[in-house]
């Protein structure tokens, strides 16, 4: 039996998801991930990081002190953010595998049609100990609400499907990965005006203490664990035997031949 094939969503979401990202209340959730990353990446070391898909026109690599940065365009208008780089599908990365050290996905699952086939390339791209750094929608939070409400408009971000981080969690386990941090945020409804949402402003420090896991984003932090090989050790008693039965009885009449 084959396998099911791997389909890329309508670039036209990324696309759209891009605009929503430069606009209100997308920007300030953008200024809101950046400060979040910003904060998880210079304590990531290596050679190679890249970044799947682009949000806008933000640079989320900013802040790495790795020097060799890569984004990797999901559809032609990704470009405008870095030309230079590859245009793929997500689910299939030309990249060789266990290369890289770092790999950041801003807001890619919840928009592609097998996400954990997406895990999967990221897991054997990256090398042993590498970091996996994922940005994404909360459902259990003012922002799952209203996707419950306008999912039927079919308008990015809400025809997202939103995972938690408790799924997320099972997923990378599966292959592999240690949690190192995972982080809620961002507590302000999305609501279009920027008037209208600065009066909320009081909701992020009040948010972080009384309701911290009704953050309307989320960020994870992963690292590849390294399988060890444990040696099987004969036991003192087998060893003894095995010496002690490879040594020849002393002959006395040599001796008293002598």
């Amino acid at each position: 039996m084959k396998s099911p094939r791997y389909h890329h969503p309508d670039s036209s979401v990324r696309a759209r998801l891009n605009e929503w990202f430069a606009n209100s209340p997308g920007l300030s959730l953008l200024e809101g991930e950046c400060q979040q990353i910003n904060q998880v990446l210079p304590d990531l070391f290596g050679y190679h990081i890249i970044q799947v898909g682009t949000l806008g026109s933000a640079d989320l690599l900013v802040s790495s002190r790795i020097s060799h940065r890569t984004v990797i365009n999901l559809y032609p208008g990704d470009a405008t953010l870095d030309a230079s780089g590859p245009i793929c599908l997500s689910g299939a990365l030309p990249v060789a595998s266990e290369c890289v050290d770092v790999v950041v996905l801003p807001h890619l699952l919840e928009f592609e049609s097998d996400p954990r086939q997406i895990l999967r390339e990221t897991e054997r791209i990256l090398i042993g100990e590498g970091h996996l750094v994922i940005i994404g929608f909360n459902p259990w939070s003012l922002w799952g609400l209203w996707r419950a409400v306008l999912a039927w408009r079919t308008e990015p971000p809400w025809c997202g499907q939103f995972f938690g981080i408790a799924r997320i969690k099972g997923w990378l386990a599966l292959l592999g990965f240690d949690i190192i941090k995972a982080r809620r945020f961002y507590f302000q409804p999305p609501l279009p005006s920027e008037g209208v949402m600065s009066k909320f402003d009081f909701l992020e420090s009040l948010g972080r203490t009384c309701w911290p896991f009704l953050g309307g984003a989320y960020i994870v932090v992963a690292k590849k664990r390294v399988a060890t090989l444990t040696p099987i050790k004969t036991s003192w008693r087998a060893q003894r035997q095995i010496i002690t039965s490879g040594i020849a009885e002393p002959s006395t009449r040599g001796i008293e031949g002598v």
